[in-house]
């Protein structure tokens, strides 16, 4: 390689840098990132004393890695050329062939006993039954899918132990998503289950507390997305993979849903289609996350009322339980800060369920309040 070529090359990579940055300064920044399903950062305001600490430069560069003209384009180019070099996990996600799968990291056991403990506690402060429902992940269910060697915590030997430690009735959700565990029951974009394993959920939740279970062939399902690209797109950079449908399986006739999204009750519904114009459809469900919300039924006055302790998981599964209950309650511990034994004896509760993911279960830092 002469000089001169080298001076090129090198006055080429400046020109490209340089040509970068001026975009950049251009550019208006974005508040946020679709693709990431996150707000970005922006320029920081400047002070002598965050200048001096370290602050204004931490978050300058931090503004300049969201801002970075094309940042998406290149997040997925450089997924792409890892998976050809061989690379299988892509910030804790796992690529199994057009599926994604999060990985689940051991947790803090300290934070798994206390929150386990939690529910025992609740369990004694209320005459309500109170039921274990902990839903074992894909990375669990779809293992075999797993590359060769990925490493997933053992959510298995999890539910074992929650069982003998709570003493407490469990819904088995392992059993049910593993019995189909050949169907599409996950979401291949998204970490969630899809509304055919929110079915079988359902049903596991039924059976748990000796009620009659569901029919498929009562449902007619809707698809009312073909391009849902979930969490897990969003986390991996993989943006490749053919995008997930989206099905709404429950009539909402008779179906009244009341939010407390605002600390006030307003008017819902069981599936909130504006958010199907959006990155985060699977919000569509009940509106995505709120501190409480009620499913009645008028159709079906006697029969019974459920409060379900919930994540994510239960905004889909709820309509297909707003079939056998008279009302079905949703409470989230992230923003729901009153006394759970007292909600349930307020409003007649027949029976509780604490109903998580696992992942979200061993990483959950708001159940304390179940002592309340």
């Amino acid at each position: 390689m002469t000089k001169a070529y080298s001076r090129f090359l090198t006055a080429l990579f400046c020109l490209f840098l340089g040509g970068l940055m001026v975009w950049q300064v251009l550019l208006p920044d974005r508040e946020r990132s679709d693709v990431e399903n996150r707000t970005l950062a922006q320029w920081p305001e400047f002070s002598w004393e965050s200048l001096k600490d370290g602050s204004y430069t931490a978050a300058v560069e931090e503004c300049f890695a969201d801002q970075f003209p094309l940042r998406d384009a290149w997040t997925g180019l450089k997924a792409r050329t890892e998976q050809l070099i061989g690379k299988t996990e892509f910030h804790g996600v796992y690529l199994c062939g057009d599926t994604l799968i999060s990985k689940v990291d051991t947790p803090d056991e300290e934070l798994v006993t206390n929150n386990l403990s939690y529910i025992t506690r609740l369990a004694e402060k209320t005459d309500v039954p109170v039921y274990l429902g902990f839903i074992p992940s894909a990375a669990e269910v779809w293992r075999d899918k797993l590359p060769a060697g990925a490493e997933s915590w053992d959510q298995t030997a999890f539910l074992t132990r929650a069982a003998e430690e709570t003493g407490l009735p469990t819904v088995d959700f392992a059993g049910a998503l593993t019995a189909h565990a050949d169907e599409p029951i996950f979401y291949r974009t998204d970490h969630h289950w899809t509304s055919l394993g929110a079915f079988y959920g359902a049903n596991a939740v039924l059976s748990a507390l000796g009620r009659p279970t569901l029919d498929q062939a009562d449902f007619a399902p809707e698809v009312v997305s073909d391009d849902f690209n979930g969490t897990l797109y969003s986390t991996s950079g993989i943006h490749w993979l053919t995008p997930d449908e989206m099905e709404y399986w429950v009539e909402e006739d008779g179906i009244s849903v009341t939010s407390w999204r605002t600390g006030s009750p307003e008017a819902a519904a069981l599936y909130d289609r504006s958010y199907l114009e959006k990155k985060d459809k699977y919000s569509s469900f009940l509106g995505g996350n709120q501190p409480l919300c009620v499913l009645k039924n008028e159709h079906n006055p006697d029969g019974g009322k459920i409060l379900l302790v919930r994540d994510s998981y239960s905004d889909s599964l709820a309509p297909f339980l707003a079939q056998s209950f008279s009302e079905v309650h949703l409470l989230d511990l992230r923003y729901y800060r009153a006394p759970v034994a007292q909600y349930a004896a307020e409003n007649g509760i027949d029976e509780i369920v604490v109903l998580y993911s696992v992942p979200n279960f061993i990483t959950d830092r708001n159940l304390v309040l179940l002592t309340q």
